[in-house]
């Protein structure tokens, strides 16, 4: 149908033509009502961001010299905010020469924690060191 036609058409349905593939030899048109296209098709997208899964990163922070209660507590927030569906970044800060202590004590500190939660979590980055802190992430097993 020519172009011409296509259009008188569509006005004298009192809709609009639109070019569906502009690529295609000839292009494609359709008849329709364009301003309830465009909102039918922002309601898919809002509903697709809605349904989309957004993942945080939360952070806990210890010390060499946390003592076993509080450990035991932030593997608690630990666990809940894996429950949540979020990553966990598990920072253990270093302040003046406790620093030494950071290839034994920080380490075994870090692998004590992934061993208490290692039913609900998996390690996505092993202890390592940056700067004066050591950093582990793990995330939620599937």
């Amino acid at each position: 149908m020519s172009t011409h036609d296509a259009l008188r058409e569509a006005e004298e349905i009192g809709l609009d033509l639109v070019e569906v593939s502009a690529s295609a030899k000839p292009p494609v048109c359709r008849i329709m009502d364009y301003g309830k296209y465009r909102y039918e098709l922002s309601k898919k997208q809002a509903d697709a961001r809605k349904k989309q899964a957004t993942v945080e990163v939360k952070e806990i922070k210890l010390r060499p010299k946390t003592e076993k209660h509080d450990l035991d507590f932030k593997i608690r927030n630990i666990r809940k905010f894996l429950q949540q569906k979020n990553k966990v970044k598990i920072t253990l800060r270093f302040r003046g020469r406790e620093i030494v202590y950071a290839n034994s004590i920080g380490i075994d500190m870090l692998n004590q924690v992934a061993a208490a939660i290692e039913d609900v979590a998996m390690v996505i980055q092993t202890p390592k060191m940056e700067g004066r802190q050591m950093v582990m992430f793990v995330a939620p097993k599937k």
